[in-house]
């Protein structure tokens, strides 16, 4: 079955038990979901909405998205999700790459059109509004059928637009199912990755969506999330690791049994503090990007006093064994990556010379990510091959650079010829910093108020706008 069909199904079975809580508090049952996603396809479908049309979406996350995700899934549509991180730059982009016959838009972004020049020349506008008509068809759409385009992050680049189709989407759900699936039947997940979202609504789960701002989980209020978290009965969390430090420097036990963290490097310092604050909890750190996800897991309990030990003398990070439904392979130093949920080709070819490889027939994504394999199988990363210094990867330095005191961030300056390490943190520690670092040979420090962070998870190291305030 595709996604539409699933989550139909479970809607079915699991029709009383609330689906979606939004961010305003409100719940939606599985059942309120799935016909409000009939009448909305009812209302698009006689607006002129046909298969294979190409559908921008502009809403705030909240269970009207994901009801319009599955109206549009009904009617064979393509849903399009520009980049909110890059905010009307990515609603540009989204337009100028995807051509998309209509816009749907809601609440406040419905004013995108006197803004954006552009969303005029879409012939459809399309809102989350209804009447009590609703269709029972779904479209048989084929695993070929595309299902959404959505777009990288655009942090080592310009941003490339990945369709999914709806057999692309089933593999890659199935095994994130595999990951997520609940061991009690009340399960609630806080979720601040959308397209996990549309994982809990097939697996019957019940997702609470974020009460911060997405492109700034770092500023999110640790009060205010252990109050949600509480309030709605969390049982796990699906978070990125700026949520993690969060959680990690409140002054709280909090009463959660699994973490699920990725979008970004899980250093082990977070893991050590997190799990202070949760003692209950399993963490689990996934590695993954946009074009594969996800590609290896590492629960912390399964982490030795070797590995740990191993991390903070320069080994880098500890990602896990690869999930079995990937192939992994290295090519000087890279980490490539094959499989059925692994993206295959980027948006009009666009990007696919210089991110695929065809090797034996079959194409494998290159990550960008340097890493190695041990005696056991798993992976380890080493940061970026682009933010390579003084004959360093970034991971070789900054994992263990972390456990420093005083240290709150730091970041391996790319492309210099001798090493230069950026350090975010309590300046006063300085002299014991130059010390750690002239043990690791000739590194020198450069103390920085604030290391730029990525704009999508607030987790990642924003490589080039270091370079240009580092230099």
């Amino acid at each position: 079955m595709n996604l539409i069909e699933t989550f139909l199904a479970t809607a079915e079975r699991r029709a009383d038990r609330v689906a979606i809580v939004a961010p305003d508090g409100r719940p939606v049952t599985f059942a309120e979901l799935a016909g409000r996603s009939a009448t909305l396809a009812a209302a698009w479908q006689r607006k002129g909405i046909e298969p294979g049309d190409r559908v921008l979406l502009a809403m705030a996350l909240g269970s009207d998205l994901y009801a319009s995700i599955a109206a549009l899934w009904r009617l064979g549509a393509t849903v399009v999700f520009p980049e909110p991180a890059m905010g009307l730059r990515g609603l540009r982009h989204a337009i100028a790459a995807t051509r998309p016959k209509a816009f749907l838009s809601a609440g406040k972004f419905r004013f995108l059109r006197l803004l954006l020049p552009e969303l005029w020349k879409i012939p459809l506008s399309l809102h989350p509004i209804a009447d009590s008509i609703a269709i029972k068809e779904v479209y048989d759409a084929g695993k070929d059928h595309p299902a959404l385009i959505s777009f990288t992050s655009g942090s080592t680049g310009h941003p490339k637009g990945i369709v999914r189709t709806h057999g692309f989407l089933a593999a890659q759900n199935a095994c994130v199912a595999q990951l997520l699936s609940p061991s009690r039947e009340d399960e609630t997940d806080l979720v601040a990755f959308p397209v996990f979202v549309i994982v809990n609504l097939g697996l019957g789960i019940t997702s609470v969506l974020p009460n911060w701002r997405l492109t700034r989980h770092d500023e999110a209020d640790p009060a205010a999330l252990a109050h949600l978290v509480r309030e709605r009965k969390v049982t796990r969390m699906l978070v990125p690791p700026s949520i993690c430090e969060v959680v990690a420097g409140s002054d709280e036990l909090w009463p959660i049994e699994a973490v699920f963290t990725g979008g970004g490097p899980v250093f082990p310092d977070i893991l050590e503090r997190l799990a202070k604050r949760m003692p209950r909890a399993d963490i689990i750190s996934v590695y993954g990007s946009t074009e594969a996800e996800p590609i290896a897991h590492q629960s912390m309990h399964e982490i030795s006093d070797a590995d740990w030990q191993a991390m903070r003398t320069g080994a880098g990070l500890l990602a896990g064994p690869p999930i079995p439904e990937v192939w992994v392979q290295l090519l000087d130093d890279e980490i490539l990556v094959a499989g059925e949920h692994v993206n295959k080709g980027y948006l009009d070819g666009s990007g696919d010379a210089a991110n695929k490889i065809r090797i034996d027939g079959e194409v494998w994504h290159r990550t960008g990510d340097a890493g190695r394999i041990d005696d056991k199988g798993r992976l380890w990363l080493l940061g970026r091959r682009d933010a390579k210094a003084g004959g360093l990867f970034p991971f070789s330095v900054e994992v263990a650079a972390r456990f420093w005191p005083g240290v709150r961030r730091v970041a391996l300056v790319p492309g210099t010829t001798a090493a230069v390490l950026a350090v975010e943190g309590d300046r006063s520690c300085y002299g014991q910093w130059a010390r750690l670092a002239s043990e690791r040979g000739d590194i020198r420090l450069v103390h920085l108020d604030r290391i730029p962070l990525d704009r999508r998870h607030r987790s990642k190291v924003d490589y080039v706008a270091l370079k240009a305030m580092a230099t």
